[in-house]
């Protein structure tokens, strides 16, 4: 059965796990500084770092930010060895359970065969895809924006949320206090 637990730096066996995970999962530019994802995982209230169950066995992680009227899912991976094993699919089914309010998470637009295949993925899951221009801010100094989709699962509408929802992840998650001169109105200049 899938289950959440919650972890922090000091369970070290977990914590490692998930900083391997994360660094096999996603390139570079798309994780903060390990140093900074400990300090959220320790010391930030509505950012919550978990180990994805089945049963006793760690399957992966799912990282998301609580925002009041809806989450933020930051990053989701299971581990490589178990994937195409339903995991991901379950533990999505359990979060939108769990949580009861909206989701957003980000994802990379549509190019390459593996982007296509995980917004097909999330769609099942009952995610919707909103095309509009999104732009995910740089983790560290000097990367560059990475164009990326929005996908939601819930009570949300492109047209009415999209910038409310934008402007709170970037300014939260990002740090982004105002809009990037290179990136304006969703296009880049």
């Amino acid at each position: 059965m899938i289950r959440l637990q919650p972890i922090s730096t000091s369970d070290l066996q977990h914590y490692k796990f998930m900083e391997e995970l994360l660094i096999d999962a996603f390139p570079p530019e798309e994780y903060r500084q390990l140093e900074q994802l400990r300090e959220y995982t320790d010391r930030t209230g509505n950012f919550h770092n978990n180990i994805i169950f089945d049963d006793d066995l760690p399957v992966g992680f799912i990282t998301y930010w609580d925002f009041d009227s809806f989450y933020y899912v930051e990053h989701f991976a299971t581990n490589p060895a178990l994937r195409n094993g339903g995991y991901g699919k379950r533990t999505l089914e359990y979060l939108c359970n769990y949580l009861k309010r909206p989701i957003v998470l980000e994802v990379e637009r549509p190019v390459e065969e593996m982007a296509k295949r995980r917004i097909s993925f999330y769609q099942r899951q009952g995610f919707t895809l909103w095309e509009k221009d999104y732009c995910q801010p740089p983790y560290k100094p000097g990367d560059d924006f990475l164009p990326m989709y929005l996908m939601v699962h819930g009570e949300l509408d492109c047209e009415k949320d999209f910038e409310t929802i934008k402007k709170r992840i970037h300014k939260e998650v990002y740090g982004v206090k105002e809009a990037h001169p290179k990136f304006l109105g969703g296009n880049y200049l």
